[in-house]
């Protein structure tokens, strides 16, 4: 043991002497930094910042990891964007869409293809088509409106009750009707099993997850071999009912008719794959997964937050539903054209994301080449995590980080500040940037706004509103309870905002 530590004080002090790699903690034999993350690895990052600077490297096991904080990460995101965007071989990474996900995927020559299709595919979906996108209108304030008669239907029987389950439901339930033409019911069992397992999917994929940096403790009986066991299952579960759903698109597709987004999938991806002479294979179910797992997960948690930040500062409540109500009358609900008469809104919005950054670590990238970085050597292959809360709590950016304000985002004249609200990094930049980010953002400025024209939210008062989360691929809050309850009457809620089905369709 003696020698070992020897050994390995030597090879420390030699790394630090060396002004070529980027200097770091010192790190145990076997475990490396690991125990040093906690239960925060984003704020023991963001530590190290005063003590090393932007870029830093750690120990996992026996895995060198560079970390890229505050300005850094444009530098490797953007300026050496090919440098910076593979995918670690992680153990967990294999089992995610059968080891074939694009967004857990590695840089390859198909995969920039593959992306290109999949992005341009969601753009349809979102701002790049005014058919689709008013499609996409109806399906988020028809989902927007059941939830709403849910939370009072709940409020009258329990008074004060936990939103997060309906929340991850109905999120989940737009981007079913989005990719596969259907909602399900809050009762359905079977959608209920498939998205309600976020929590234990993000804690394992997220950065610093133990069984990536130490494999070999899944070979043996202990906590972390449980966890990675149900892991394995819940992926097997999500990509048989994800592919179920392709196959059944397969047997009623029409390539003139595109009736959603797993119909545009199929034509696109399979046209594609024909063109470059690939083998028979399906890419559509991992794409489809990737866009209905990731999405629903980003926004049932940014809906958590945003309905918790409510509660707890109800002045802000209320200066929402001011706004709202001087550009949205009562005889309709807001709709996509009203974004830019809500500057408040979506000041709001870009505050809970920059002060909550729910998104703290990106997916972890790695090199593809041996490069460099603000200075310091960095080899092919090397691990890297993407510290995206460093940049929206950055002091010398943002004037008192810590406190929640969406008048930061609003400039003299009270219009939103586009050059402000483009420092907000929550869906990483560059050649991995998620390719969902504008279709999220409508869906949540929509729910934003309907929950603001519609209702009243208040916090139980016996139990104080505090902003504690648990750490995964996503920051989520820990439960909390509310009551719900109507603004005026229930017309507009009891308004079928659906559109009959050949709207829901495109014209190739």
């Amino acid at each position: 043991m003696t020698l070992l530590v020897s050994l390995h004080l030597f090879r420390w002090l030699c790394r630090q002497r060396s002004h070529s790699c980027p200097p770091g903690p010192l790190a145990w034999p076997v475990i490396g930094n690991a125990p040093q993350l906690g239960n925060a690895p984003h704020l023991y990052f963001t530590r190290l910042v005063k003590k090393y600077g932007n870029v830093f490297q750690i120990k996992l096991g026996s895995r060198t990891v560079v970390v890229l904080n505050g300005g850094s990460i444009k530098q490797a995101l953007v300026k050496q964007g090919s440098d910076f965007s593979g995918r670690p071989d992680f153990t967990s990474f294999q089992y995610i869409s059968n080891g074939e996900s694009m967004a857990f995927g590695n840089s390859t020559d198909w995969w920039k293809v593959y992306r290109k299709v999949a992005q341009s595919t969601v753009r349809m979906f979102s701002t790049g088509n005014p058919q689709t996108k008013k499609t996409f209108e109806n399906h988020v304030l028809s989902e927007g409106k059941e939830l709403l008669r849910l939370f009072l239907r709940k409020t009258k029987e329990d008074k004060y009750f936990q939103p997060l389950t309906y929340l991850v439901v109905s999120t989940a339930n737009i981007m079913s009707a989005v990719c596969f033409g259907k909602r399900y019911s809050y009762e359905d069992e079977e959608f209920q099993q498939v998205v309600g397992r976020n929590d234990q999917f993000t804690k394992t994929v997220g950065a610093g997850s133990i069984v990536d940096v130490m494999p070999w403790l899944q070979y043996f009986p202990n906590p972390i071999k449980t966890i990675f066991e149900n892991f394995k299952k819940l992926n097997l579960e999500f990509s048989a009912f994800v592919r179920d759903k392709v196959v059944e698109h397969r047997k009623t597709i029409d390539s003139s008719t595109i009736r959603d987004m797993t119909d545009a999938f199929i034509v696109a991806l399979d046209q594609i794959r024909d063109k470059m002479g690939l083998p028979e294979k399906d890419y559509v179910s991992s794409t489809v997964g990737d866009v209905f797992g990731a999405s629903q997960d980003t926004l049932s948690t940014a809906l958590q937050w945003i309905i918790l930040i409510l509660v707890k500062y109800p002045e802000i409540q209320v200066r929402l539903q001011q706004e709202v109500d001087k550009v949205v009358d009562r005889s309709r609900v807001p709709a996509i054209e009203d974004q830019q008469q809500l500057p408040y809104v979506m000041a709001f919005i870009y505050e809970v994301m920059r002060f909550t950054s729910f998104v703290p670590l990106t997916i972890p990238h790695s090199t593809t080449t041996d490069t460099s970085i603000m200075g310091y050597t960095v080899p092919k292959n090397t691990v890297i995590f993407i510290n995206q809360w460093s940049v929206n709590h950055d002091p010398s950016n943002w004037s008192q980080p810590d406190i929640f304000d969406p008048e930061r985002f609003l400039d003299q004249s009270g219009m939103l500040n586009k050059d402000l609200t483009g420092n907000v990094l929550l869906f990483s930049l560059g050649k991995r940037r998620c390719i969902g980010e504008e279709l999220s953002k409508m869906e949540l400025f929509l729910l934003t706004a309907l929950i603001a024209h519609q209702c009243n939210i208040t916090a139980d008062p016996a139990v104080p509103v505090k902003l504690g989360y648990n750490y995964g691929l996503t920051l989520k809050p820990h439960a909390f309870s509310v009551a719900v309850s109507v603004r005026d009457d229930m017309k507009l809620l009891e308004v079928d905002t659906s559109q009959p089905s050949s709207d829901s369709q495109t014209k190739e």
